[in-house]
């Protein structure tokens, strides 16, 4: 169990702004801020453009460190505000690395780590130049990309984490 780690922001957006956008400008669909989200096995996030995807699919639901915002912010000299990130969930006092090829309970809803999410161009457009370079540095940093197992609600609060299991080979 993890202490300390807690939710801080949970974020859906109804569409696109970079997939799909290779060779034209960036959507302008802002991320909604939410305090709680439904999570549907298989499919995602109620609400987020992702949820009606196949079952099955690797971007059900993301995550990523509000560490590793800090660390951007840092490094640019603003304050990154997290939507930026395009990211759903975004952690703090969580090693999401260690969470890859686990499954892993999160204030109660069941999870499967699948893999990094790679930070792609677009990152230095909606956050600054090196953006991408930077996240891609040691490690990464990009977040994590889930799978959820069971579904329930999350919220802004505990984390309450639970590292259950490798998944089976």
């Amino acid at each position: 169990m993890a202490g300390d780690a807690r939710i801080e922001h949970i974020f859906t957006s109804p569409s696109h702004n970079y997939v799909g956008h290779h060779g034209g400008p960036s959507g302008d669909t802002p991320a909604v801020r939410r305090e709680r989200v439904g999570l549907v096995p298989g499919h995602g996030i109620e609400g987020d453009r992702y949820a009606e995807r196949e079952y099955g699919h690797r971007k059900q639901i993301t995550f990523f460190a509000m560490e590793t915002v800090d660390a951007l912010s840092e490094r640019t000299g603003t304050l990154v505000p997290p939507q930026s990130v395009r990211r759903n969930v975004f952690t703090r006092g969580i090693d999401l690395e260690s969470l890859i090829g686990k499954t892993f309970r999160l204030q109660g809803a069941l999870f499967e780590g699948v893999q990094h999410c790679a930070p792609c161009y677009w990152m230095n457009e909606a956050i600054g130049p090196g953006t991408e370079d930077f996240l891609r540095g040691e490690g990464s940093l990009g977040g994590l990309r889930a799978r959820i197992l069971e579904g329930s609600e999350l919220g802004v609060g505990p984390a309450d984490l639970v590292v259950e299991s490798a998944r089976p080979a």
